[in-house]
This record gives C-alpha cells, structure tokens and sequence, in this order.
C-alpha cells in the first residue's frame, strides 16, 4: 500500500467508493443524492489536501482530506474527512490513512484535530477512540438514519 497526495486525475477512482459510502447514507452528512460535481468540489476542494491510499496494482482504494476546521485565530484546528472502498472494509486501510492524516496535521502545524459530525452509529467511532479522540458532546436525534432511524451525531476531538 502506499499513500500519496491526490492529483486531479485521481478523482474517477475515488467517485465510485465516494458515491456508494454517501448514498448509502449512514455515515456521512451529506446528502445522498449528491451530484458528481458537487461532491468533486467538497472532497477535492483547493482549500483541501487530499491523500489517497493505493494498492498493490495501483488501484485508489481509500482517501482523505485535510484541511482548517475554523479560520482566523482558531486556524491550528484541523479536519479530516476519511473513505474507504467499503470491498476493503475491514483491512486496515481506515487506521493506516487516519495515522498518515494526523501525522500530517502535526508536521503542518496544527494543535488539534475536530470531527464536526460523526453518526454515532459509525463503525469508525472505535477507530477514532482507540485514536485518541474524545466525544466531547452528541448532539440527539440530529440524523435521519435509514436503518436505525434518529441517531445523535458526536462532535469529536483530539490534541495533536
């Protein structure tokens, strides 16, 4: 596996996973119905950097960004969004790209690192706690899960 920064010709290989984990709708907040280009410019935006995890045959089977939580004074807090191909679920790939990702922060400067919106019901709630992260609050029944109906959305945070 090898990680990299994405380049723009990247994104036909993260669209297919990044549309299937989306309108799949039990993990991310964003709308399901969310259109290509629309989701183009939330991943891939320039205000973003942008990793993808590569396989051994060179196919792009996870990515992440980085990027300022907040602006002016609070610009050291960071956030992160995290994919993974869901036909690679279960291989390591989350934690690996969430190590690499938070190294980065650190090396770029940043003090801690924020999940705005974490669906309390997200396998990768463990992922992120065995990481350091802490729920600082949830915030009930704020999403309209499709299996398990309202859930709460936990707002996440680690020092880096």
């Amino acid at each position: 596996m090898q990680i990299r920064e994405a380049a723009v010709d990247d994104w036909p290989r993260i669209w297919p996973f990044w549309h299937r984990i989306v309108a799949a709708g039990d993990t991310y907040t964003w709308d399901p119905d969310t259109s290509e280009e629309d989701a183009r410019a939330l991943w891939m935006s320039p205000a973003k950097q942008v990793y993808v995890v590569e396989d051994d045959t060179g196919a792009v089977v996870a990515s992440a960004y980085l990027t300022p939580n907040y602006g002016g004074p609070a610009v050291r807090i960071a956030n992160a969004g995290f994919m993974v191909d869901p036909d690679r679920a279960g291989l390591g790939l989350g934690r690996l790209l969430a190590e690499h990702v938070l190294a980065e922060a650190r090396a770029a400067g940043y003090r801690g690192m924020v999940f705005n919106a974490v669906v309390e019901t997200n396998p990768a709630v463990k992922l992120w706690t065995s990481l350091g992260f802490e729920v600082l609050g949830t915030v009930p029944e704020a999403y309209e899960h499709p299996r398990h109906g309202r859930v709460g959305l936990h707002i996440m945070y680690r020092a880096l």
